[in-house]
């Protein structure tokens, strides 16, 4: 690239990101200091959804969360049994619900949930977890080639979702969503892709091709920016790296994705805020930019 067209690249991030500012401006309070209860009116129409997966805040109680989403106006949440988020115990988790439910927040999937063992019993209670939270997408972690056709049953029965996420060039079977996808060829439709943008580029994979390539079998996407793409460690609040956002929109919007864009900010993990109001900000900023609004 030469330094004109850096300047450039440069220059046009940064006019994307004071949009995106303004934007938040708009779609939370100044400072984020005082909760918004109502969702945005022009949410119906909007075509893609934005979300929160709670793993962002894993070192924060479920009353800490729920006071996080309020100020940054997201209402719709990817819940995980850390902390008191989800908790497995039926009692717990009903609590846990309520108070979801008491501050107009919706839980649409859970994860990622983990699939160790090849059995019914495990399973079954994976999706039991999820049938009582009302949630219809499970983000599977590690299920292995041998456990899908057990998993398939259950999805049949329950009519839940499995969503299962590459983790990247460490993960020993799901490097990239594209492996996802040729082990769930044929199988029930229902059984489909959690595509981590981040983990997908550092796996050498396109990640707006990916998103093309899996197209009806994209039931979650995990929303992360990295500075380098070869590098784990140098994730960044999203708007700061070099993922290419409006892209992966577009293509979202191009395939008809259904589902939610989550936020999963990985790093400052006892100080996210800063970070996660900065990608909400630049996300919704980027939308305002393609003339479209966000659902979040």
């Amino acid at each position: 690239m030469s330094r004109m067209s850096k300047k450039n690249a440069v220059s046009r991030r940064d006019f994307i990101r004071s949009g995106a500012l303004v934007a938040s401006a708009f779609a939370a309070p100044t400072g984020l200091l005082a909760p918004l209860n109502a969702r945005p009116a022009a949410e119906k129409a909007s075509p893609i959804q934005l979300g929160l997966a709670s793993y962002t805040f894993r070192n924060f109680t479920r009353a800490q969360l729920i006071g996080f989403m309020k100020q940054l106006n997201v209402f719709e949440l990817n819940a995980k049994d850390v902390k008191d988020h989800l908790p497995i115990d039926p009692q717990q988790q009903s609590a846990a619900l309520a108070d979801y439910a008491a501050a107009g927040i919706k839980l649409h999937a859970a994860g990622a949930i983990y699939f160790p063992k090849d059995e019914d019993a495990d399973i079954r209670a994976k999706f039991e977890y999820c049938k009582r939270a009302g949630i219809s997408v499970i983000v599977a972690g590690d299920p292995t080639p041998e456990t899908l056709p057990r998993i398939e049953k259950f999805v049949k029965e329950y009519d839940i979702r499995i969503a299962i996420h590459n983790h990247g060039p460490e993960d020993k079977l799901w490097h990239s969503p594209l492996d996802v996808l040729k082990a769930v060829k044929g199988m029930d439709p229902r059984i489909g892709c959690c595509i981590d943008v981040g983990h997908t580029v550092r796996a050498g994979t396109d990640v707006v091709q990916a998103i093309h390539e899996v197209g009806p079998r994209l039931f979650n996407v995990h929303m992360k920016d990295l500075a380098n793409f070869q590098n784990k460690e140098s994730q960044v609040a999203v708007g700061e790296g070099i993922m290419p956002v409006q892209r992966m929109f577009e293509a979202l919007i191009a395939t008809k994705y259904p589902g939610f864009v989550d936020l999963e900010y990985e790093i400052h993990a006892d100080d996210p805020m800063p970070g996660v109001i900065a990608s909400f900000a630049y996300m919704r900023g980027v939308l305002a930019g393609m003339g479209v609004a966000s659902k979040s």
